[in-house]
Formats: C-alpha cells, sequence, structure tokens
C-alpha cells in the first residue's frame, strides 16, 4: 500500500449511494476499499485524511479537441483543474493526423475556421513530427501528460490524406485505402472513428470540410471496419443523411456503440430534445445521443465569424484570410448580398447578441443588437459590422448559440438515455471555455437547483462515459482498477469567472475557467493536485488505447 485515503465520503460512479470509507492504492492501481478504519497500512504509507471530502473516480471528458494543442500544453487546461483525468479528442472528423507535409496549411486552417483555433498558435505549437495516425500515436505517449488521453482518428484528415482534397465522392478504391488505414489506427490504438456532415463546418479556405463530400456508404464502410475489429466506437456530428435512424442502422448491422453531436435544447422549440430521445430510444442498437449542461455561448469578433458560417454569403468570409476580412465588410455590394440571409438565419438570435469585450463601445456593453439597430434606425447585422469596423475588429460579441432551454437541459441530464459531453475543450479557445462542465454540473445542477443526485453527476462524469467508450478499468473506485481520483468538496465544488489570458504559442489568447472546491486529484496512483493546488511538473497521464 503506497497511499491510503481516510474518512471519504465514496461516490464510486457506479451510481449507487454515497457512504463512509477509506481507499487503499498500490502503484497505480486501486488495491483495496474498505470501511473507515478497516484498512491498515502494511509499510511506509503516504496517508491523506480527507475529512468527509466526496471521493470520486477521475471525470473523462469524451469530447474534446486537443489534438493540438497537446503538443504545447501538456497539463491540458483547463481540463486538469476541473477533475478531470482523461480526455477523448479527435471529435467531429478533425485532428491533425495522418497529415502529409503538402497538407498541413490546409489541416490547420480547417482547425482555425471549424474550431475556433489559433492559427499563430497552430503554426508556432505542433512539431509535425508524424504522419501517419500510428505515428501520431507514437508522439501522443511519448510526451509529458497530466492526463490519460484516448484520440478518434477523423474522416477529415483521413480524406485528405487519401483524396488529396478532391471534392468527390470517392472510388471504391480509395474507399478501400481509407478502410485499411483506419484499420491500422485501431491497432495502434485509435478510439475509433469520428466524422462529420454538419453544414456549418466550413474548413479551410470556406469550403465544406473534407468529410462532408463523402457519402453515407463510405461512412458506412468506415463503421463496418470498427464492427470487423470488434472495438472502436463511431462518433457522428450530424448532418443531412445521418440521424437517428440511421445511427441505429449502422450500430445494428456493425454490432458498435455510436454517439452523436450535439442534442441541445432551444427555448424556441420547447421539448424537441426530448422528443428527439425518445424517437431514439424507440429503435434498436447502441446509441447515444451527446448533451451538454451549459448553455453554448460565444464570445466572437468578425475577425474570425465561425458560426456564421453556414450561411453561403459568409463563406466568402471565411475563404479569406483574416486580415481581408475588414475590407469585405465595408463592400456595400457584399453586405447587400448577405444581409437578407443573415438576418433570417440569425432571427431568433438577435435578442441574444451583444456586445461583450471592446475597446471603444463601453457604453453599449450587454445591450442586445435588436434593440440597438432599432434605436440606431438599423440592423442588427449592419450595426455588428458597424461596431466591429469602428473597434479595429476588436470588439468581441456574445452569442446564445443553442442549449438555451433551462428546464429541459434539466429534464436531459435526469434521463440516463443520454451522454454527458461536448466540452469542446481545446476548441473555440478565444470564443468560450466550457472545459469546466463537470464542476458546473455539480455546482449548479446538483448543489443548486437539485436537478439529479450527487450519485448521478459522478455516474454521468465517469462510470457512464467509461462503459460507453470501452474504457477499461477506469471510471469506478473499485478494487483493481486504475487509481484515478478526484476529491471535492460538494458544498463549494464549481466554476471561478471567466478570463481571458495570452498563454498560447505566438501570443494567442483564449478564454480559461478555474475551478472551486477541486481539493485532491490522482492519476494513475499519482497526486496531482494537493489541498486545492495543481503539483507542478505532474505527468502521470497516459495514452488511452482503444
Amino acid at each position: 500500500m503506497d497511499l491510503l485515503l481516510r474518512r471519504a465520503w465514496l461516490i464510486d460512479g457506479t451510481g449507487g449511494p454515497g457512504r463512509a470509507a477509506d481507499v487503499a492504492v498500490t502503484g497505480d492501481r486501486i488495491t483495496a476499499v474498505g470501511v473507515p478504519g478497516e484498512l491498515v497500512p502494511d509499510r511506509p504509507t503516504r496517508v491523506v485524511d480527507l475529512d468527509g471530502l466526496a471521493l470520486a473516480p477521475g471525470f473523462i471528458d469524451i469530447h474534446t479537441h486537443y489534438d493540438a494543442q497537446i503538443f504545447w500544453d501538456g497539463d491540458l487546461t483547463p481540463s486538469s483543474w476541473h477533475g478531470v483525468t482523461s480526455v477523448i479528442m479527435g471529435n467531429c472528423g478533425f485532428g491533425v493526423a495522418p497529415t502529409r507535409p503538402e497538407h498541413r496549411e490546409t489541416i490547420v486552417r480547417t482547425l482555425e475556421n471549424v474550431e475556433g483555433m489559433s492559427m499563430e498558435a497552430l503554426d508556432a505549437g505542433i512539431d509535425w513530427c508524424f504522419e501517419t495516425f500510428p505515428q501520431y500515436l507514437s508522439a501522443i505517449e511519448a510526451r509529458r501528460k497530466r492526463l490519460n488521453v484516448g484520440a478518434f482518428i477523423g474522416h477529415t484528415p483521413l480524406r485528405l490524406f487519401v483524396l488529396d482534397g478532391e471534392e468527390r465522392a470517392a472510388t471504391p478504391a480509395e474507399v478501400g485505402h481509407m478502410g485499411a488505414l483506419l484499420r491500422e489506427a485501431i491497432g495502434a490504438g485509435a478510439i475509433g472513428f469520428s466524422t462529420s456532415r454538419q453544414p456549418a463546418h466550413q474548413g479551410a479556405f470556406g469550403r465544406p470540410v473534407p468529410s462532408r463530400f463523402a457519402e453515407v456508404d463510405e461512412v458506412d464502410a468506415m463503421a463496418a471496419v470498427l464492427g470487423e475489429a470488434g472495438r472502436g466506437i463511431l462518433q457522428v456530428s450530424i448532418g443531412p443523411g445521418l440521424f437517428v435512424d440511421q445511427f441505429s442502422e449502422l450500430a445494428v448491422r456493425h454490432r458498435i456503440p455510436v454517439t452523436w453531436t450535439a442534442l441541445v435544447t432551444r427555448s424556441a422549440k420547447p421539448g424537441a430534445a426530448l422528443r428527439t430521445v425518445e424517437r431514439g430510444a424507440g429503435l434498436p442498437g447502441e446509441v447515444y445521443p451527446q448533451i451538454a449542461c451549459r448553455p453554448i455561448v460565444m464570445q466572437i469578433s468578425m475577425s474570425d465569424p465561425a458560426p456564421l458560417g453556414a450561411i453561403d454569403e459568409w463563406k466568402d468570409v471565411l475563404a479569406r484570410p483574416r486580415e481581408e476580412r475588414a475590407a469585405l465588410y465595408r463592400d456595400a455590394a457584399w453586405r447587400d448580398r448577405a444581409r437578407p440571409a443573415t438576418l433570417e438565419a440569425w432571427s431568433h438570435r438577435w435578442a441574444q447578441v451583444a456586445v461583450e469585450e471592446t475597446g471603444v463601445h463601453q457604453d453599449v456593453v450587454n445591450v442586445p443588437l435588436d434593440r440597438l439597430a432599432e434605436d440606431r434606425g438599423s440592423t442588427p447585422f449592419d450595426v455588428m459590422l458597424d461596431l466591429a469596423l469602428a473597434d479595429g475588429m476588436a470588439t468581441r460579441f456574445r452569442v446564445v448559440l443553442e442549449n438555451d432551454g433551462d428546464e429541459e437541459i434539466g429534464e436531459l441530464l435526469a434521463d440516463e438515455r443520454t451522454l454527458l459531453g461536448l466540452s469542446d475543450a481545446g476548441a473555440h479557445a478565444s470564443q468560450l471555455c466550457d472545459a469546466c462542465y463537470s464542476t458546473h454540473l455539480l455546482g449548479y445542477w446538483v448543489r443548486e437547483r437539485k436537478a439529479i443526485s450527487l450519485e448521478s453527476a459522478v455516474w454521468r462524469l465517469s462510470g457512464h462515459p467509461a462503459r460507453a467508450f470501452r474504457i477499461p478499468e477506469r471510471g469506478l473506485v473499485r478494487e483493481g482498477y486504475f487509481a484515478d481520483l478526484v476529491a471535492f468538496d460538494p458544498d463549494t465544488i464549481g466554476t471561478a469567472p471567466i478570463e481571458r489570458v495570452h498563454d498560447q504559442p505566438g501570443g494567442a489568447d483564449r478564454l480559461i475557467v478555474r475551478s472551486r472546491g477541486v481539493e485532491h486529484m490522482w492519476v494513475n496512483g499519482v497526486a496531482t493536485r494537493t489541498a486545492g493546488e495543481d503539483l507542478a511538473g505532474a505527468a502521470a497521464g497516459r495514452l488511452l488505447r482503444g
């Protein structure tokens, strides 16, 4: 016994009732769980008195985009501040491998446009010490990591690698080539295969991301590879031709788990998300709709207007380098073309769009753009562009995009047929920070709203994702399992105010949220946080292989 955790209030990740317990750790494993006072050290042992703190399995964040950030931030912040001990990246069909040297710019620009990543940070931070997906996993495995990391192989880099960027359906030979590379990736340890048909996913140079040119049969062929391998999960960002009926068919035909994003609430369509859950639950197959426990709120600037990318006229914007976008906004002809479609597409949002950060427009901060436009005899579209141009494109607008139905979010959290995810940690770094979803869940939904129990919330964050994603021997506090653990104070756990910092390569900025009430963390039996403070240099994380 190397570590003895005494006087814990154990929430073991099964969803069962909490109980008083002591927990013993030897090496990287939990070796005993007993009633208080039952476990006695048999050799020099570090003893930590938790004094009634909740002790839970380390949280598992299944929906992150740390594929690039891991090259410059082995701590994987902010996730590591919020009780998370394992992350899954490569979601939505995106990633950085496999990538040939000639495709690196396309991959970087895709991540810039779709996932809101800083091109400066990507260019300065990725060392491109890999080309194939197995080489990428080897590079990740060799790096110091505070957390455990698993990765999907994404359809977009895979398709770019095989089709050389051609925007068309793949030939049978090309589908076979992609299948062979997927088989190789699964053999090397990929968690599964991810793809996107989401119309809003406009990639490099304003063009649809490569996965959107794939026919549904191509996705089926990749799912077949997972089925033949007998492991791996299929993750899909929904779009034309792929929704609940098709997910059921893929899950049944290939005997694989399927998870899809995103099931969100909309105050304008109350009950729609719950009806989708019911519809999916009536179909066969292991299918998990992913939900978020926070409203999806972004701070966007007109230099990086990715949320508008689904509107045809804004594809012209995304096709241009950032420094050329202001000129287009000054072009009256472009405005005349873009105005009607933008006003219509965001008609339900203008009341929830307002200036949040600005150098010169302090008098209009937090004033909804629809009200501001009415006062000025203009349109929200024109006011937004005029404010941006007058501030040298520095003004940032707060936009409530989705998941704004608070009551329905609570109902979805209580419905165990959904899977909690969608933190998007590592993506949209200058626009939002939902990597704090775990502490928000425990502070807001458990303690304040009492929408779900503490035991159910911990299951949502640990046992459930471990089971759905086939992550062995993690997600529970159980003898023989890896000692990924978090001790927190249920009375104080929550989130600190959002901050903007400039700590990325190239001086790029990002939004961060720190935690409250997360007192201790262990990853594979190694302490990474003590008494509410991270331990510098902790690097106990491992590569999670599918």
